[in-house]
C-alpha cells in the first residue's frame, strides 16, 4: 500500500475518532474513565497474579479496593472540601468589601470615592453578592446531577472490571489487527507511548497528591481560613508547573493579608509554605517520581488539555494526556526518520554519516 493511501486512511480514522468524541461526549465519559483506570491498574493486576492469584481474583481484589478507597474519600474528604468551598464562595463578597475598606483606611490617598478602582471594587463585590450563590448552586447542580453521577459510579467500575479481566485478550486482538509489514514499528512506538504516558501520569499523580496534602496541611497549621480547599486545589492543578503554586499562593497570601494583618510572622509563614512547596516539587518530587525522560513538555501538555477540554469537555481532558504522549512519540519518530532520509543528508553522505561527524 502506498504511503499516500496509508496517510489517507489514518487521517480518516483520526477524524472519525474526533467526531465520535464530539457526538458522544457525555456518554463516553464513564467508558473513557473506566478504560483509563484499567490501563493504569493492569500492572498491579500482573503483580497480584505473580503472587499466585488467578486473574479474576486479582481483578476482584483491585475493584473492591477501589470501591473502599472511593467510599473513604467520599465520606472523609469530599464533605469538608464542599463545605469549606461553599463558605469561601459565600465569603468572597465580604472579602472584596473588606479589601476596599482596608485599602481606603491604610492608604487614604490611593482611592477616591469616585475613582475608577473604587467603582470596580464595589462592582465586583455587588456582582459576587448577587451571583455568588447562583454560581455555587449551579456548580453544585452540575456536579451532582443524579443521572450522570449514578451512570458514572455504576458504569466506570464495571468497564474497568471487564477490561482488566480481558486485558491480555484485548491487547492480543489489537496486535492481530496491525498491518503485518509495519507491526514491529507500531509495537515499538506503542511501547514508547506506554512508557511516556505511564511514567508521566503515575508520577504526576503522586506529585499532585503529595503537594495537595502538604499545602493543605501547611496552611491549616498556620491557621489560614479556607486553607484546606486552597491547598487541595493548588496541589491538584500542580501537574502544570508553577500554575498550582501561583494560583494557590495568590489566594492564600491575599487572604493572609486580611486575616493576619499586623502579624507579619504568619504572613511570612504562608509565603514560606508555597516557597518550600515549589522547592520540594522542582528538586525532589518531580525528578524522583516523574523523571526527565518522559518527554511531555509542560507547554505542549497545557495546550493539549486546553484544546481537548474546549472541544470535547471533561472527556476531552481525559483523552488529552494520552493523545499528547502519542503525538510526542510520533513527532520524535518522524524527526528521526527525516534525519535518516536523503532530504536531510547531503547527497554524498551515507545514512548515519552525520552521526560520525
Amino acid at each position: 500500500m502506498r504511503m499516500t493511501d496509508q496517510a489517507r486512511y489514518w487521517s480518516i480514522a483520526a477524524l472519525a475518532f474526533g467526531a465520535l468524541l464530539w457526538v458522544l461526549n457525555d456518554v463516553l465519559l464513564p467508558f473513557v474513565a473506566g478504560a483509563a483506570m484499567a490501563y493504569f491498574l493492569d500492572p498491579l493486576t500482573g503483580r497480584l497474579m505473580r503472587l499466585g492469584l488467578p486473574r479474576a481474583a486479582a481483578v476482584s481484589v483491585i475493584l473492591f479496593g477501589m470501591i473502599g478507597a472511593a467510599v473513604a474519600v467520599l465520606v472523609g474528604v469530599i464533605p469538608p472540601l464542599v463545605a469549606e468551598g461553599g463558605r469561601l464562595i459565600q465569603t468572597l463578597p465580604d472579602l472584596t468589601e473588606q479589601a476596599s475598606e482596608a485599602i481606603s483606611d491604610r492608604f487614604p490617598g490611593l482611592l477616591a470615592e469616585d475613582g475608577m478602582l473604587m467603582q470596580n471594587l464595589e462592582g465586583i463585590g455587588e456582582a459576587l453578592r448577587e451571583r455568588g450563590m447562583a454560581i455555587a448552586e449551579g456548580a453544585l447542580g452540575a456536579v451532582s446531577g443524579l443521572i450522570g453521577v449514578v451512570m458514572f459510579i455504576v458504569i466506570a467500575p464495571v468497564v474497568t472490571f471487564y477490561l482488566l479481566l480481558d486485558w491480555p485478550r484485548v491487547v492480543a486482538r489489537v496486535d492481530a489487527l496491525l498491518p503485518r509489514d509495519h507491526a514491529p514499528v507500531i509495537r515499538d512506538l506503542a511501547r514508547q507511548m506506554d512508557r511516556a504516558l505511564a511514567g508521566f501520569v503515575r508520577g504526576q499523580l503522586l506529585v499532585c497528591l503529595i503537594l495537595a496534602v502538604y499545602y493543605a496541611t501547611g496552611l491549616m497549621v498556620v491557621g489560614l481560613q479556607f486553607g484546606l480547599v486552597i491547598g487541595v486545589v493548588a496541589g491538584v492543578i500542580s501537574f502544570i508547573p508553577f500554575v498550582g503554586a501561583i494560583i494557590g499562593g495568590v489566594m492564600s497570601i491575599g487572604l493572609a493579608l486580611f486575616q493576619f494583618w499586623g502579624e507579619p510572622v504568619l504572613i511570612i509563614a504562608v509565603v514560606a509554605v508555597f516557597a518550600f512547596g515549589q522547592f520540594l516539587e522542582g528538586n525532589v518530587l518531580v525528578p524522583r517520581l516523574v523523571g526527565g525522560s518522559v518527554g511531555l513538555h509542560p507547554v505542549w501538555l497545557l495546550f493539549a488539555v486546553s484544546a481537548f477540554g474546549t472541544l470535547f469537555g471533561f472527556t476531552g481532558m481525559l483523552v488529552a494526556v494520552p493523545v499528547a504522549a502519542a503525538v510526542g512519540v510520533l513527532v520524535k519518530f518522524s524527526v528521526a526518520r527525516y534525519m535518516e532520509s536523503a532530504l536531510y543528508r547531503p547527497s554524498d553522505d551515507p545514512p548515519g554519516g552525520h552521526e560520525r561527524d
